[in-house]
């Protein structure tokens, strides 16, 4: 026994030398060595052994030869720059994502939301990240600190965007405890209180499965939510009647919720409202990109024109178009000569992706 710990001794002192001079492991630093199912963070080191508590509390020992023999990660860099390396890309265009990202650890194969290890304890705070273009960024993450082994990851997402979109989405989120199956989980609408909606958020989605302690997080990000602009412009590209006050937008057949494991859309028939805006030169009303839970087929399209007199005139029309998923439409509506006592005119629609409508409205006096 005698001589086995001699040797140990001999081992750890030329390991622990070798660990110092090239600065491999410090106490306090984040590891990683699946061999020896460890994850967490270096508590003790001496000739002999080095202590890691894990996330889960347990304490494993490793021998400071097998360090440097073996392989194993340290997270000290990432830890010192404010982030790890997480790659993500939006699917339509494979850029490197931007925005804040939130990842739910689920059981491995299943949507049971596991939870997420804070100062060695087990709690509900999923992981939120910053990320700039596929890199955390900032010190103000909340990490991932979870036991070695696989887990299936959910993620959402909200992309930031260079051109302006709606100010003030809104949604309603799911309250999630450790061991819920987000599979019986909805973000859904929020009501403004007359029957509509409120516009929501831009999100991505994914599923993965991931092994923490071998497997950086990584994903393909699917956008699950659409966008709608609408143009409003009269005849001739005329400055608008002075007798137009307003022009509420209301499109109908919108999903209620969007399941939180899957992003599938359920009750497609909600109708969401948001108001146009004129431009300096007083040509056209419109909006910034309006967020929307995915469509029904052919959605209901109204627009309610108030003028001066506090009037309510509406024109209505079936869309050919639906608002799918990762699509964003944009409809230019021409309206002809406004009347007082009437309606609008003519009304035309192009879409974004290069199909059209023309419709026809009769002047009413």
């Amino acid at each position: 026994m005698l001589i086995f710990k001699r040797r140990d001794s001999i081992l750890g002192l030329v390991a622990g030398v070798q660990l110092s001079a090239n600065d491999m492991l410090r106490q306090g630093d984040w590891i990683t060595m699946s061999k020896y199912g460890a994850d967490g963070y270096v508590i003790e080191v001496t000739l002999t052994t080095v202590k890691v508590q894990n996330f889960d509390k347990t304490i494993t020992t490793i021998p400071p030869y097998a360090l440097v023999s073996d392989s194993f990660q340290n997270w000290r860099g990432m830890r010192e720059c404010g982030g790890r390396r997480i790659k993500r890309e939006q699917v339509a265009q494979d850029a490197p994502f931007t925005g804040i990202l939130e990842i739910f650890p689920c059981r491995t194969g299943g949507s049971d939301y596991f939870g997420n290890y804070i100062n060695g304890k087990l709690t509900i705070f999923n992981g939120y990240y910053t990320i700039v273009q596929g890199d955390v960024y900032g010190n103000n993450n909340r990490e991932l600190h979870l036991p070695i082994g696989p887990y299936n990851m959910v993620y959402w997402g909200t992309p930031k965007h260079e051109e302006p979109i709606h100010n003030s989405p809104e949604i309603n989120s799911p309250g999630i405890v450790k061991g819920a199956n987000l599979a019986d989980m909805y973000f859904s609408l929020r009501p403004y209180g007359d029957g509509t909606y409120k516009p929501v958020y831009d999100l991505v989605h994914a599923v993965q499965e991931t092994r923490i302690g071998s497997e950086e997080l990584h994903t393909g990000l699917i956008r699950v939510s659409a966008g709608l602009i609408v143009n409003l412009r009269q005849k001739d590209n005329a400055v608008f009647n002075s007798n137009v006050k307003s022009v509420k937008v209301q499109i109908g057949g919108i999903a209620e919720k969007l399941n939180f494991y899957t992003a599938e859309p359920v009750n497609q028939t909600k109708t969401v409202r948001f108001d146009l805006s004129r431009s300096e030169d007083n040509t056209t009303m419109s909006n910034a990109t309006v967020m929307l839970f995915p469509s029904a087929p052919n959605p209901t399209l109204e627009l309610y024109i108030t003028l001066a007199d506090n009037s309510i005139h509406k024109l209505t029309q079936t869309l050919n178009s639906s608002l799918s998923a990762n699509t964003l439409l944009t409809l230019n509506v021409v309206i002809g000569e406004i009347l007082p006592e009437g309606n609008p005119g003519d009304f035309t629609i192009t879409d974004w992706n290069e199909e059209s409508e023309t419709i026809e409205f009769p002047t009413v006096e």
